[in-house]
């Protein structure tokens, strides 16, 4: 027989544990902070205020500091090191404690332990993520890390299973830490291709395995490496596909969103929207043929997914490695039918297009794209929708589009430069 009082206990005592639960994170926080004493960088700023946030929800009766709490994993993730990636499992842990079907802290729990090199526990926190999340960019980046350490994992069963005799050595490295598993997992290969050669078809296999190995260690592997047959787009390719044809860019501002613009807009021959667009067909209208999107912060490849369907993508972005590995793991197979490489990630300042300097890192998407646009020169109509309030564009991009409207009409929102 069920005793009816035995959840309302189990409950009671979940929620005595809480305090201790907070203090625990709490003081996880203090030996962080005192540890790092003089060491203390800029880029600690973050996770300083985090702290901070989270000890005045602690002292709120009426807060929840539970996000409080995993902001400040999320800081400590970023703050990096072993410090703080140790601090972020420890408060990864207690948050899992608090909570035991917190999407979030089996995601923070899982990533902590990612970081420090412990595989096969972030494999089991990551299970337990995905079982919660079930679909969504955050789903769909969770599964593809997966992914990439089961591939890591069999990269070594293989190698091991080519090494008698030593393939024991690297498994039981790679049980301690990814680290220790690389060192000897490079150790190995050194020594079998220094005892019988390149042309041993097991070398070679080594080598292969190896090569896999680090590439999967550098970053997540794709689910589809051809993205669903998507093929990539030049300058030539571009201007190519741009000839001839009108072109709209259109703000993602409210007042475009809630008018009744949708049909004109859907009747230029390419719409153009930018960085996290929302389409409401009546205002926005539905077409969208080529989205551009800007990369920003230190860990750009960390962002949502770009899974809304578009002809072309474009990404803007510098330097060149954090470029790749953003359009490596942000890019959704099927989602874009071309996609812009490298000559066309950086074209203000690229010295082989417009090499103009003096915008800077800051400049917006939209005005990126319409000066790319307007430098290819192949379209009789190029149209801004949405941009003629003040705010919209920087000044001086917004000076620079004046000085070449070629029309202004307040009823539309429509800048025109042709």
């Amino acid at each position: 027989m069920t005793n009816p009082l035995a959840g309302l206990l189990k409950a009671r005592q979940k929620e005595a544990a809480r305090p201790a639960l907070y203090a625990r994170g709490m003081r996880l926080c203090g030996e962080y902070l005192a540890a790092r004493g003089d060491r203390s960088a800029p880029h600690d700023a973050p996770l300083t205020r985090a702290v901070g946030v989270l000890a005045a929800s602690l002292g709120t009766p009426s807060a929840d500091p539970f996000d409080a709490l995993l902001q400040v994993g999320e800081r400590a993730l970023e703050a990096g090191g072993e410090d703080g990636l140790s601090l972020a499992l420890g408060v990864a842990e207690t948050s899992t404690e608090l909570r035991e079907r917190s999407k979030k802290a089996w995601r923070l729990r899982g990533l902590a332990l990612d970081g420090l090199g412990r595989d096969e526990e972030a494999l089991e926190c990551y299970g337990r993520c995905l079982a919660l999340y079930q679909d969504g960019d955050t789903a769909e980046a969770v599964a593809r890390r997966i992914g990439t350490l089961r591939r890591r994992r069999e990269c070594l069963e293989e190698a091991a299973t080519l090494l008698p005799g030593s393939g024991e050595v690297l498994r039981e490295a790679a049980g301690r830490s990814t680290g220790g598993a690389d060192g000897v997992f490079a150790a190995q290969v050194r020594a079998r291709v220094a005892e019988r050669g390149m042309g041993d078809p097991a070398v070679r296999r080594l080598l292969e395995l190896y090569g896999t190995y680090r590439r999967l260690l550098e970053r997540s592997a794709l689910p589809d490496p051809l993205l669903g047959g998507s093929t990539p787009i030049g300058v030539g390719g571009l201007r190519a596909l741009l000839a001839g044809r009108t072109v709209c860019v259109v703000s993602n501002a409210a007042e475009v969103a809630g008018s009744t613009l949708g049909a004109e807009i859907d009747g230029y021959d390419l719409v153009v929207r930018c960085d996290a667009f929302r389409i409401r067909a009546e205002g926005t209208g539905e077409r969208t043929g080529l989205h551009a999107v800007s990369l920003r912060g230190d860990a750009p490849w960390e962002g949502p997914s770009w899974s809304r369907r578009a002809g072309i993508r474009l990404v803007f972005g510098d330097p060149a490695g954090t470029w790749r590995r953003a359009v490596r793991e942000r890019l959704v197979a099927g989602a874009q039918d071309q996609v812009g490489d490298v000559s066309l990630r950086r074209p203000l300042n690229d010295p082989a297009l417009l090499g103009e300097d003096h915008w800077g890192a800051g400049t917006g998407t939209a005005f990126t794209v319409l000066r790319l646009l307007d430098f290819l020169d192949v379209s009789p109509r190029l149209d801004l929708i949405g941009f003629d309030k003040p705010g919209r564009l920087r000044p001086a991009e917004a000076e620079w589009v004046m000085d070449r409207a070629t029309h202004v009409d307040a009823g539309t929102m429509r800048i025109a430069l042709r």
